[in-house]
């Protein structure tokens, strides 16, 4: 088997980690050194589905503001800009400038290209801060910056998915708005969390590949007022 070709790597913020690009033939992988692959460029159907489904939620709205936390590949912003109108506004946080510029490069080609559309803010920072920050900003956030709530690049995400992050992020949506959480795989503690923030919760398994592949989980988190 073709052997897989180092592109290029960058340094993980606050964790001594290194995160490295590789390719194979027209396929990508981004791996975490030492610790395996985050992701791969011919598996994102829970990805897509991410987007797919909070955009449906988010059919009425007219001008939805949409807040995406990590670029990784790009699937998830591509997925949301098929699924909105030309009035939509998409800020995407990421907080490792390398990252971005591999969408802008070699990676952008499988996602279609999702940094050049008009509609797409990118912001090279992280997601927490721009949550912190945020005061009914946004009519969806869409968190994918890790392996979810038991993450494995940054110990400083745990904080978006501790009680205080899930707090910011109520304050950060609108009325109604929608937190929508992807996950390696299920929390029964983190679903509890989501409840007591005050959430309206509802849990979905997607497969990692269409209909074939492990199955992922996603959180959808409603605010109520």
């Amino acid at each position: 088997m073709t052997p897989w070709i180092l592109l290029d790597s960058a340094p993980i913020p606050d964790n001594n980690g290194e995160l490295r690009l590789y390719q194979r033939g027209n396929d990508f992988s981004i791996k975490i050194m030492g610790q395996g692959e985050l992701m791969n460029s011919r598996v994102h159907g829970s990805e897509d589905a991410l987007a797919e489904h909070t955009c449906s939620r988010l059919a009425s709205n007219l001008q939805p503001r949409l807040l995406i936390g990590g670029l990784g590949m790009g699937f998830t912003l591509a997925a949301a800009l098929r699924h909105l109108d030309d009035q939509a506004q998409l800020v995407v946080a990421e907080i490792i400038p390398a990252v971005v510029q591999w969408n802008k490069g070699p990676l952008g080609e499988h996602s279609g290209h999702p940094l050049l559309d008009p509609r797409v803010i990118v912001r090279e920072a992280d997601v927490a801060q721009l949550i912190k920050t945020g005061k009914q900003d946004y009519d969806a956030i869409l968190l994918d910056v890790d392996n979810g709530p038991e993450g494995l690049t940054r110990k400083k995400n745990d904080w978006l998915y501790s009680i205080n992050g899930l707090n910011a992020a109520y304050s950060a949506l609108r009325p109604k708005g929608l937190l929508a959480v992807w996950s390696a795989g299920p929390d029964r503690n983190f679903f509890q969390r989501l409840r007591k923030v005050g959430f309206e919760v509802e849990e979905m398994r997607v497969r990692a590949h269409g209909t074939k592949g492990s199955r992922h989980i996603i959180w959808f988190a409603r605010r109520v007022v």
